[in-house]
């Protein structure tokens, strides 16, 4: 398979050696349209080193680019970042086929190990600012603690200058090109914009303290090299910058309406809602109806916005499924400092806006307007109320602006 799968040299000691998963279109409830990629990482020197593996069923590829660098009898030495399945999955099988017999993770990283693969004698605690050396090279282990799970750590490569940052500055993107520099930069920018919005923002406090301990390291930096997706090369910065950005989680001037609909009821509030918000002050409205926008597109609008604006008509005595569906997921992902308000429609009980009101609470989403709850069809009043629901969240989007 070496013709098939061949290694991408990143530095003159450093390869990638990983999967592209083309097809994927769903992880963890996220909705992965561009695929994405399993990124391990082979360390020529003295001591071989590989660095993270790959999704199980990805193992044959990983390994076949390994052997298009070297034999994979002499490779010495695993170093796993992050536990999860999708960079672990294949290491047992991994040390099977390798010369290596020593795995070197955090001490959260080795009990997951442990417990996922039950490995005796391989496993190795490493501390956080430990160093070992590899020969002209010498591995740095930086703790990264729920960024995103207990076990997460990067590995700095000294000399080469890398820093391999598991899932931390990654994305869900598969592409023939290893580089973020050789892909369109508004591809680049949305895709790490969603990764970060789905996968850490609720650990927006944690990603500001490892933001602040890099920039405190001041360390030499030709390259970040993440588990998922490109490689930045190009202003190697950039992606830690955007994350402290998107960590302090900021209001903006930008709403977001989310809604479902059965006979368009709901849907005809929504448009009169959009329409206010614009007339309050709102510089950019997102309208998404939940037929067509998945829950993991919804947080990502929200990544940058000031407002979330919720409606659902009545079911069951309930909110519809997919509303319910994504202030679940919404309420997990904690995105803080918005305002916003409820509406809906119903026919003969009317709780559905009710218990909008008490997620949005629950959320901690400021409600600044009161809910409109308009009984089956809304008429031309009904409609002015759903548009003056939207101009006093428009208001206070730009009110806000002002106090902060």
């Amino acid at each position: 398979m070496a013709h098939v799968y061949d290694a991408v040299q990143l530095t003159d000691r450093v390869y990638w050696v990983g999967a592209i998963d083309w097809g994927i279109r769903e992880f963890h409830g996220y909705a992965t349209s561009r695929g994405t990629t399993y990124n391990a990482y082979l360390v020529m020197d003295e001591t071989v080193t590989l660095v993270d593996t790959v999704k199980a069923h990805f193992k044959d590829e990983m390994l076949a680019r390994v052997a298009s660098v070297v034999d994979p009898s002499r490779v010495d030495l695993l170093i796993s970042n992050h536990s999860e399945m999708d960079h672990s999955g294949c290491l047992p099988e991994v040390l099977d086929a390798t010369g290596a017999t020593r795995v070197l993770a955090s001490r959260n990283g080795v009990k997951a190990l442990q417990a996922h693969f039950h490995l005796d004698g391989a496993l190795e605690a490493v501390d956080n600012g430990q160093t070992i050396r590899l020969g002209a090279t010498e591995a740095t282990f930086v703790e990264t603690k729920m960024l995103h799970w207990p076990d997460s750590m990067m590995t700095y490569l000294s000399g080469e200058e890398v820093l391999f940052s598991q899932d931390g500055f990654g994305m869900h993107l598969a592409s023939s090109e290893r580089f973020a520099d050789q892909l369109p930069a508004d591809v680049v920018r949305h895709e790490l914009a969603k990764y970060y919005a789905n996968i850490l923002m609720p650990f927006s406090k944690l990603v500001m303290k490892a933001v602040a301990s890099l920039r405190a390291m001041n360390l030499p930096l030709a390259m970040i090299a993440p588990d998922h997706g490109p490689i930045f090369r190009e202003d190697p910065m950039g992606p830690v910058e955007a994350w402290a950005h998107w960590a302090e989680q900021k209001p903006t001037r930008k709403a977001v309406v989310v809604y479902d609909t059965m006979w368009h009821s709901t849907a005809g509030m929504a448009q009169a809602v959009a329409e206010g918000l614009a007339e309050g002050g709102a510089t950019s409205v997102k309208v998404m109806p939940l037929a067509s926008a998945h829950r993991s597109d919804v947080a990502t609008e929200l990544l940058e916005a000031g407002a979330l604006l919720v409606g659902s008509p009545t079911i069951n005595n309930m909110v519809f499924p997919t509303v319910a569906d994504v202030l679940t997921y919404l309420e997990g992902l904690n995105r803080r400092h918005l305002v916003g308000a409820a509406f809906g429609s119903y026919g003969w009980n009317g709780k559905a806006v009710g218990t909008l009101e008490e997620w949005l609470d629950r959320m901690g989403v400021e409600r600044v307007a009161d809910s409109v709850n308009l009984l089956y069809v809304p008429d031309a009043d009904g409609l002015a109320r759903c548009r003056g629901l939207g101009r006093q969240v428009g208001q206070a989007l730009v009110e806000r602006e002002r106090t902060c």
